[in-house]
């Protein structure tokens, strides 16, 4: 693989006393390119082969034994909502549903931290999250929610997960966390534990900790018998 493949290649200053060194996309005009902490030109670094062919590895696609949705209700950072549509890109989410004041695709703040995964999740918007989560529990899909509460459990004490039953994670407001209401909705609460001085993470940090250990390190069960067959109560 040459370093032409790459989608960057990476700059050091040619100031000994800087020696910053920096990623600079392809498209750039290299040749005039200067150092951004002390203005002195830039030059190309070379890459070891063995490097390079790690660097073009791609990971291997898996995708969670389960049906994995999310509700984001008045999130109002731009950036959290696009680092949570880059998350959820990554888990195998199937489906975003956005409600209240949470940014809509389209924002670039949002662009600037999903890097295209708005374009990769399909997603709909909803003005009231709680007429929305009503109409996702009539259509049987389950809400978790992701909140501390007195009766939540932590994600770590989850034994299993539904096989044939949608579950939908619902994240609410940096400052207020979800609405109560749709609360009240929820087949269950969960909450990651602290164990530090702040009693809760940024709401993305929060939602990439729990959508990737709900997708990948569950196990899966029946939560309705299959045609005409039985299932052992657990």
């Amino acid at each position: 693989m040459k370093s032409a493949e790459l989608s960057h290649k990476f700059f050091q200053c040619s100031n000994p006393k800087c020696a910053l060194r920096i990623p600079v996309g392809r498209a750039a005009q290299t040749d005039q390119l200067r150092c951004p902490r002390c203005k002195s030109p830039l030059l190309p670094v070379p890459t070891p082969e063995d490097v390079l062919s790690t660097l073009s590895r791609s990971p291997e696609k898996t995708k969670p034994a389960f049906q994995l949705e999310a509700l984001l209700d008045n999130i109002r950072s731009s950036f959290n909502v696009g680092a949570m549509f880059r998350t959820a890109d990554g888990a195998g989410i199937t489906h975003l549903y956005l409600s209240g004041l949470t940014p809509l695709p389209g924002n670039p703040r949002i662009s600037k931290t999903a890097l295209g995964a708005e374009f990769a999740v399909s997603w709909e918007y909803a003005p009231n999250g709680l007429r929305l989560a009503q109409s996702l529990k009539a259509d049987g899909k389950l809400l978790w929610a992701l909140e501390t509460t007195p009766t939540a459990i932590s994600l770590f004490e989850v034994q299993s997960l539904p096989q044939n039953q949608p579950l939908v994670l619902v994240v609410g407001n940096e400052v207020n966390g979800v609405d109560p209401a749709i609360l009240e909705l929820c087949d269950q609460t969960i909450f990651i534990p602290m164990s530090g001085y702040k009693h809760s993470l940024n709401v993305a940090v929060a939602f990439g900790i729990a959508v990737y250990h709900l997708a990948f390190a569950l196990p899966v069960r029946l939560t309705v018998p299959p045609m005409g067959g039985k299932i052992q109560p657990q």
